[in-house]
């Protein structure tokens, strides 16, 4: 307090020692000027007790975030130290003068503002130095409520992405770990399958090799089915099918053995047995499948096992179902499981002749089969009689 009033009474008493020592000498403007020099003294010092200003100072040039400030003209306007050592060519400006075409920055700091500019999601980018990784976020500089131009905000983001990369890798890691385990589940839960479906083929001794021959007769219907244009079969159909193929005489398990190897025709009584396992073949289906998460794959199997032995015009079984009410897969299985019985020797039968076999399949189309595959077991007959006699 006694320094602000010091340069006042200092004035005072040289204006009295002047008039005692000369009357020409003016020594009042030396001592104005001499006062105001004091006061600026004692501004500065003040400053100094003023922890916010020069904490900001302080971190504003020497802290660890970069700054860089330009006017609404590009017109480059200053910055800190921090940014000067992540961008060495800032010191190669000159304040109040715009980035030249040809100066480094123009393919950074340049295109960053044209890009906040254009779209201001655009404000964020990361650039990497020396084995560092920056982010550099693009704002506005305001002065009050009014913008005065933009300001670019630096900081040291190695750690972040460092992380996340480590985390991309170990997410990575994770998901082929998980995928491997659940390949190696699908693929026990499929040998399960076909170890009953196997040990089922095994009782019936009248149709050896009978499961694996039908899933390739699927397979080849379906290929034909898929160079077809014009009708739209999803992949995953045509890959379930194919996987549920195996499955379709499963309820065969419950069938008493007596009936099941009986070498000549069964009675009405037997039949009716027999035909019990369409539905029993389903409930078994479902109930192997009761925790799988694919229930596209599920509902597909339930319906090739339940309803295989359903007829166009509605005089199969098990529940009399006829045309569309039939599920496709059911459709498609019904030709292929057919064919197979009449190509194959049975313990009550010969084999037939391909031209036999094919003659009885193109009668039931519109009665037995779907009429609308006629086409596509046409297309395949060649391959599939190409198949069955590799297998003599």
């Amino acid at each position: 307090l006694y320094l602000l009033f010091a340069p006042d009474i200092v004035a005072v008493m040289i204006f009295f020692l002047k008039k005692r020592i000369s009357e020409t000498i003016e020594l009042v403007p030396l001592v104005f000027v001499m006062t105001q020099i004091i006061y600026l003294i004692i501004i500065h010092r003040i400053c100094l007790y003023d922890v916010t200003d020069t904490a900001i100072d302080s971190l504003v040039q020497k802290g660890s975030t970069g700054l860089i400030s330009f006017d609404l003209k590009y017109n480059y306007l200053g910055s800190n130290e921090t940014a000067k050592r992540i961008f060495p060519e800032l010191k190669e400006l000159t304040v109040d003068k715009p980035i030249s075409a040809d100066h480094k920055l123009s393919e950074t700091a340049l295109v960053w503002l044209k890009e906040f500019i254009d779209d201001q999601k655009y404000d964020s980018h990361h650039y990497d130095l020396d084995g560092r990784t920056y982010l550099i976020n693009v704002s506005f500089l305001y002065d009050g409520n009014h913008k005065r131009g933009f300001q670019f905000t630096i900081t040291d983001d190695t750690l972040v992405v460092e992380n996340m990369k480590y985390q991309e890798e170990l997410n990575s890691e994770l998901d082929a770990k998980v995928k491997e385990k659940t390949a190696h589940i699908v693929e026990m839960h499929n040998n399960l399958i076909m170890s009953m479906a196997m040990m089922v083929e095994s009782r019936d001794k009248s149709t050896g090799g009978h499961i694996m021959r039908t899933s390739e007769g699927v397979r080849l219907l379906i290929e034909e089915i898929q160079k077809d244009e014009e009708v739209e079969l999803p992949e995953e159909f045509c890959r379930c099918i194919i996987k549920a193929a195996p499955m379709h005489d499963l309820g065969k398990i419950a069938v008493d053995d007596a009936i099941l190897r009986k070498p000549g025709r069964f009675t009405v009584e037997e039949y009716a047995i027999m035909k019990t396992h369409a539905a029993e073949g389903a409930r078994i289906v479902h109930k192997i499948l009761e925790n799988t998460d694919d229930e596209y794959f599920k509902e597909i199997a339930e319906n090739v096992a339940h309803y295989h032995h359903e007829r166009w015009d509605g005089s199969g079984y098990p529940e009399g179902l006829s045309g569309d009410d039939i599920p496709l897969e059911a459709r498609i299985m019904a030709i292929a499981d057919v064919y197979d019985a009449l190509v194959s020797k049975r313990v009550y039968k010969e084999k037939m002749s391909f031209e036999e076999a094919d003659k009885i399949i193109m009668e039931g189309m519109g009665k037995h089969f779907d009429k609308a595959l006629e086409k596509y077991y046409v297309s395949a007959r060649p391959k599939l009689e190409e198949y069955y006699r590799s297998l003599d």
